[in-house]
């Protein structure tokens, strides 16, 4: 009987170290004792909360107003989505550091929130390379969703995954380190698709300028998109696409070395890197794009003629720019063929 008492002692005695956070409040447990031993602060969580919600809103205005890019919309509005409920958790942790649900709702959000622009990112290459001209492109337009979309989603379930299996492990009190290993696998591989992503558009952009300036912009440039290519807001979108995949990969760097020390970590103890590093790189990336939207910036200039009308004033240069691309092929290159192919390209533009 006297070993039972003993026994039942123990198990008690451990179960409440075990649950100690949930019982802890900041009267009675100083702040070092939280989840994230520090007291998340109202002030930076509530402009983030606003500044995703407004960008979540203008996205779905902007979609719907464009009806265009759907993909693009879909993908950042779920990252919007995913950052209103990470700063959510934030803030119901702001209230109580010590409350499990709270920092499980904001670690998990606002790792794999960026996943989803990410997808957004990858989907507009492929449009901008069309608009300039799949001659200057190493692999053709379709090939880069399909390479980076089935990476990114990858990336995401190893998130999610990771996640999932962290949160589990902490509800029952056991280490989360198994999950936190894998979210850090996902981050990693998203950080190298990010990577590749950034260097095919470098690479891109460096075979352009350098046909451009061998071939002359009428020969090297698709002449059916000259007027867009022209337009202020197709230019600006160019920019702020890069802008935007530039905080999204700075971000995601973070994430990597912040995670990989474990939830106990240094960096995840540090507020004033995580308001830098992630918060405010993610809402420039959203804010620019919500500036340019690419659904109202490919709007602009965008050749809509049907088929006669794009043969006619259209067919003899865009002839001469494909014989340019196919120097074997340019004698016989026929008027029939010039329609047809300029048919399909405006038509992968137009339901982007």
């Amino acid at each position: 009987m006297a070993s039972l008492i003993t026994l039942l002692v123990s198990r008690a005695d451990n179960n409440s170290n075990d649950n100690s956070k949930d019982l802890c409040t900041l009267e009675t447990c100083p702040i070092q004792d939280s989840y994230f031993n520090y007291l998340p602060s109202l002030a930076a969580n509530s402009v983030f909360l606003a500044l995703f919600s407004l960008s979540l809103i203008c996205f779905l205005f902007q979609g719907f107003l464009s009806k265009r890019f759907v993909g693009f919309t879909i993908a950042v509005c779920c990252g919007c989505a995913l950052e209103v409920l990470g700063y959510v958790g934030r803030l119901m942790s702001h209230h109580d550091p010590f409350n499990q649900n709270g920092f499980l709702m904001q670690i998990i959000c606002l790792t794999i929130a960026p996943a989803f622009m990410a997808a957004g990112l990858y989907l507009c290459l492929s449009r901008i390379v069309l608009t300039f001209g799949p001659a200057n492109s190493r692999i053709a337009p379709l090939s880069y969703p399909r390479i980076f979309i089935p990476c990114d989603f990858f990336s995401l379930v190893l998130q999610a995954l990771g996640g999932g299996m962290a949160s589990v492990a902490t509800h029952q009190n056991k280490s989360p380190n198994t999950g936190d290993h894998i979210m850090v696998a996902g981050l990693a591989f998203q950080v190298a698709t990010l990577a590749l992503f950034i260097l095919l558009c470098a690479d891109f952009a460096f075979r352009t300028i350098t046909r451009m300036r061998s071939l002359g912009a009428s020969e090297a440039l698709d002449p059916t998109h000259a007027k867009l290519r022209a337009s202020w807001s197709f230019r600006g979108f160019i920019v702020c696409l890069a802008i935007a995949t530039i905080c999204i990969f700075i971000r995601s760097i973070y994430r990597v070395i912040e995670l990989s020390e474990g939830w106990e970590g240094a960096l995840i103890k540090n507020q004033g890197l995580f308001i830098g590093l992630e918060g405010v790189m993610v809402i420039i990336a959203m804010v620019v794009l919500n500036a340019f939207h690419p659904g109202l910036c490919f709007r602009e200039g965008y050749v809509k003629e049907n088929t006669e009308v794009l043969r006619q004033e259209t067919g003899a240069p865009r002839q001469r720019w494909l014989a340019s691309r196919r120097p074997q092929e340019g004698r016989i290159v026929s008027e029939k063929a010039g329609s047809g192919n300029a048919s399909d390209n405006e038509n992968g533009l137009a339901t982007a």
